[in-house]
């Protein structure tokens, strides 16, 4: 069985503080995708490198304090990816892929539209690039996880209060219908909707800072594993893990029924 974990930290250094990698030591994971890293290479220390007994790869922004995604692995992989080769995106710090044998995952990190029309634009501009890249992905033949902060609820079910929403960055129609194209034209499958296709509540993994949105559970489900058919289909059960708090969003643990 393989256990893959899924975190936007909001800062490796402050989720460290908090007490995410001492969380992660006994769960024997064995891929963990983080996003939002906002750190360079040097600020990581050896203990983050080397949490548990995995190895790590990072792709850092180019602007300090900002972005930047991550990967640690139980077992090596044969190749690394770092971006996508679109050099604004790339200086980002938003995509990181491991190739094993039979499986790539990847720690994704989808730009957020809420701080102003120009970063929605960035949005949109991302979207549209990648969209051929998730098709390419697809047409490959092999099997794929993508893991990683989407920054897009897709559906009603997935945010307490959609209606109110419907206008803001996260709930646009024309992010929601692209992620119906990923899910329906390009064949990928959102595996935790795949196994709890009713869950409300208890699947929302980002909060915002105001409002006690925390105490009140007033969330979004926007971070995801999205995988091919014949891995989505391996999926045993999955956890959104609220005991602790690391950052603003919650880990997403997935068991699948392969091994790595």
């Amino acid at each position: 069985m393989a256990k893959i974990v899924t975190a936007n930290l909001n800062g490796i250094r402050s989720a460290n503080k908090k007490g995410f990698f001492d969380w992660l030591a006994p769960l024997e994971a064995d891929i963990v995708c983080v996003q939002e890293l906002k750190a360079q290479a040097g600020d990581i220390s050896p203990e983050m490198h080397h949490p548990a007994g995995l190895k790590s790869w990072f792709h850092c922004a180019d602007m300090k304090g900002y972005s930047g995604v991550g990967l640690f692995s139980r077992h090596p992989p044969l190749r690394v990816i770092e971006g996508l080769g679109l050099p604004d995106i790339d200086a980002e710090g938003r995509y990181l892929q491991l190739d094993f044998e039979a499986l790539s995952v990847v720690s994704l990190y989808l730009p957020s539209g809420s701080s102003s029309p120009e970063r929605q634009a960035a949005k949109f501009s991302f979207m549209e690039r990648f969209l051929p890249h998730l098709a390419r992905l697809a047409a490959s033949g092999r099997e794929c996880v993508i893991c990683g902060d989407w920054n897009i609820a897709h559906s009603e079910i997935d945010l307490k209060n959609w209606k109110s929403n419907q206008k803001n960055s996260g709930f646009l129609p024309e992010e929601r219908a692209w992620l119906t194209r990923v899910f329906e034209e390009l064949g990928w499958v959102d595996v935790y909707r795949h196994l709890y296709p009713e869950a409300r509540e208890e699947a929302y993994t980002w909060w915002s800072n105001r409002g006690q949105a925390w105490i009140k559970n007033v969330g979004w489900r926007i971070d995801y594993q999205v995988a091919t058919p014949a891995t989505a289909a391996k999926a045993i059960g999955a956890t959104v893990y609220k005991a602790q708090r690391f950052s603003d969003h919650a880990p997403l643990i997935i068991d699948y029924g392969f091994d790595l």
